[in-house]
């Protein structure tokens, strides 16, 4: 019973956990994907139904193995696109995320594995975010917030939230990218200590 909107629901639950341990609320649902809470209770008792979901009234949403499953495999197609547009047509880092949500959903597998083979099976997208394989399977190194490292910390950036694009835009012009190394705390626009991730060695 998949549809895009059910996509865009997993696809949010999931990678609110990607780099912290907290579940997500449904009015955490709603502010990430700019729709009234209302409509968010209707559609997560919908995906509850189908099933993909596990939630309880005024509890968090959390998902279930079929969900999760299919929240790996839209994160795929759309960390794909998006690594796709950066390499291939000279997309920045901070344009990516709209056209990969359209694209997403049209693209074919066979396509996909194309673009994925194309571009060497990468395992991270633009913004350091893991692409699951074919299998679904994660590769993620040890990681810390900005914000919560300890002064003095040396660590490579992992990754950067890819929320707001203006601040993606005022990170790079600083000279921030996946892969460069910052001692916390680190002279960077307002917002990156909640926005950026370092490795921990």
């Amino acid at each position: 019973m998949a549809s895009p909107a059910f996509d865009d629901y997993l696809k949010t639950v999931y990678a609110h956990t990607e780099w912290q341990d907290a579940p997500i609320t449904p009015s955490q649902l709603a502010g990430a994907l700019g729709i009234a809470p209302s409509s968010v209770t209707e559609m997560v008792k919908k995906l509850s139904a189908a099933g993909l979901v596990s939630h309880v009234p005024y509890g968090a949403v959390k998902l279930t193995d079929a969900g999760r499953e299919r929240a790996l495999q839209m994160l795929r197609r759309h960390r794909l696109i998006e690594t796709w547009l950066v390499r291939e047509f000279g997309y920045a880092w901070h344009e990516v995320h709209d056209e990969a949500e359209v694209l997403e959903h049209t693209i074919s597998d066979r396509l996909l594995d194309a673009v994925d083979a194309r571009l060497g099976r990468p395992r991270f997208d633009p913004h350091g975010d893991a692409i699951p394989d074919a299998n679904g399977d994660v590769v993620r190194e040890p990681f810390v917030l900005l914000g919560d490292a300890p002064d003095g910390h040396v660590g490579r950036v992992l990754r950067v939230s890819d929320r707001d694009p203006d601040l993606l835009q005022r990170l790079e012009d600083a000279g921030v990218s996946v892969g460069v190394e910052i001692t916390a705390p680190a002279d960077l626009p307002e917002g990156a200590a909640d926005a950026v991730w370092l490795s921990l060695g």
